[in-house]
């Protein structure tokens, strides 16, 4: 049995390391939006940059710019974060990133690559799934357009022919 032992991936580093790495690779992952690393790094980055995202949508933004300051590296990476990314991903409640595996293995040690991103971004690889918030207020008001532009729904027809 696995009790009181790391859940997650040590990636071949002591603690201290892996976490400034881990906080290198969030702080390149908001300035860029998308970066090329390890399947195993990028699987252990997208727990810290949901995490940071989440930060970024706090009610209190103060008490969220102190939390992400702890993790991101860069000032100017927490200003991006709180004034593009947070309201971003204001309407979805999760998943803020997407990892994708590269056809081919890093040459040299054959290293499984893969790209992570974030979704719902300009060039990103593929569309992301538009969050349920978005798509109910997208449908409210797509029927008062609708009407104030003179189109009228049409009737439903209830009943077997």
């Amino acid at each position: 049995m696995r009790k009181r032992l790391a859940q997650f991936r040590k990636l071949g580093r002591t603690p201290k390391h892996k976490w400034a790495m881990l906080r290198n690779m969030v702080t390149s992952l908001i300035k860029h939006e998308r970066i090329e690393t390890t399947l195993p790094k990028a699987k252990e980055l997208r727990h810290l940059a949901d995490k940071v995202i989440g930060y970024a949508k706090k009610d209190n933004p103060t008490y969220g710019k102190q939390l992400a300051l702890q993790v991101v590296r860069e000032k100017p990476m927490v200003t991006k974060l709180m004034e593009v990314l947070g309201p971003r991903y204001a309407d979805r409640d999760g998943g803020y990133t997407r990892v994708l595996k590269l056809s081919r293995p890093r040459r040299g040690d054959n290293a499984p690559m893969a790209v992570i991103e974030y979704v719902d971004r300009p060039g990103e690889i593929r569309a992301a799934r538009v969050p349920e918030k978005r798509k109910q207020q997208y449908f409210n008001n797509l029927g008062e357009v609708l009407a104030h532009a003179g189109i009228k729904p049409l009737p439903t027809q209830t009943g077997s022919d």
